[in-house]
């Protein structure tokens, strides 16, 4: 079976294939564009782009429901509710209750 001989070229290379991965997914300009697409690719990124507004922006623009896994300081963030609700106003129940009221 090909997939058999194939086993020990994908071992060879998983390793730098893994490491291209986790460097990709550190990337803002691949993170920003992964969710602009699709705002739950946020799940696949660097932990520390998660804190990023731009990444945030992008991700409740296109999906309102990744405001459930912003930040809080995102959630005290103006811009980042609005984009939210602008598309589904039920996402405002995951912003800061401060903002709630207005």
């Amino acid at each position: 079976c090909w997939r058999l001989d194939a086993v020990p070229s994908v071992l060879r290379y998983a390793h730098t294939v893994t490491r291209a991965v986790r460097r990709l997914l550190r990337d803002l300009d691949v993170v920003l564009a992964a969710v602009a697409q699709n705002g739950s690719a946020r799940y696949f990124a660097d932990e520390s782009l998660m804190r990023d507004k731009g990444v945030v922006l992008a991700a409740v623009t296109q999906n309102s429901m990744a405001l459930t896994w912003a930040d809080d300081s995102l959630k005290h963030d103006c811009d980042v509710v609005l984009a939210a609700a602008t598309r589904i106003g039920y996402a405002l129940q995951y912003a800061h209750k401060s903002l709630r009221r207005d």
